[in-house]
């Protein structure tokens, strides 16, 4: 399974044109790097559940094959290291940042091929898990068997992944986070989201949610526009 690096980055200022542009380049050169997804807030989802308040100003996933490969990235000398310099990021540097490499559980879903035009920014519903579990393993064992399966017949859905906690080593800045568990859901764009929260699999999903094995802390749900980008050839 791959492991993929959350950067979360709460800031009041919008970065400038170029400091995105050098952001894009960044992460592109970025040994090692299978996948990068830039998520930026969109409007809220018509969630008839939840209403959580505003989310990080921007958030990267970061996708390595191999767990070393992510920690050379967060190394003292690696390559995101700058992200915390002023002079080359203003607006990211000076933000409240904070970092969690996670375990990736790819899980299928019936129509994986977005009806978007390629290169257009796509959907996705963040989803965390920030607390803690009475029993991690039951309540693990329960979202991953039972859960994703009323997730992954959601209507027109496009991306179902699971990130769940590992063991892990940085030399960057920014805070921990200790999230017990994350998700996401995706979808050609926020009208099919909305739909998609409106559907009979919304109403099983909370039912199931009732039943889920104790646990404590805030379960938060962002829909942020999504691009994606890949490591320069």
């Amino acid at each position: 399974m791959s492991s993929c690096l959350f950067l979360s980055f709460r800031f009041d200022a919008e970065p400038a044109a170029g400091e995105t542009a050098k952001l894009d380049a960044l992460l592109r050169a970025t040994p090692k790097l299978a996948k990068a997804l830039v998520h930026s807030p969109t409007a809220a989802a018509s969630d008839p559940y939840v209403k959580d308040a505003a989310p990080p100003a921007l958030v990267l996933q970061l996708y390595f094959d191999a767990l070393p490969e992510l920690e050379a990235a967060v190394s003292r000398a690696g390559h995101l290291g700058v992200l915390a310099s002023r002079a080359e990021f203003p607006v990211l540097a000076a933000a409240d940042v904070t970092q969690q490499a996670m375990m990736v559980r790819t899980f299928p879903v019936p129509e994986p091929t977005f009806k978007t035009p390629p290169g257009t920014p796509h959907c996705t519903y963040l989803v965390s898990y920030e607390g803690e579990a009475e029993d991690l393993n039951a309540w693990h064992a329960h979202y991953l068997e039972q859960h994703t399966v009323h997730m992954a017949s959601f209507p027109e859905f496009r991306e179902l992944e699971v990130y769940t906690r590992l063991d892990w080593v940085t030399q960057q800045p920014w805070r921990r986070a200790n999230f017990m568990q994350r998700n996401k859901v995706v979808f050609d764009d926020l009208t099919a989201l909305d739909r998609a929260l409106h559907s009979p699999v919304r109403y099983a999903m909370r039912a199931d949610f009732n039943a889920f094995p104790k646990f404590s802390g805030p379960n938060r749900h962002h829909a942020m526009a999504t691009r994606v980008l890949r490591r320069a050839a």
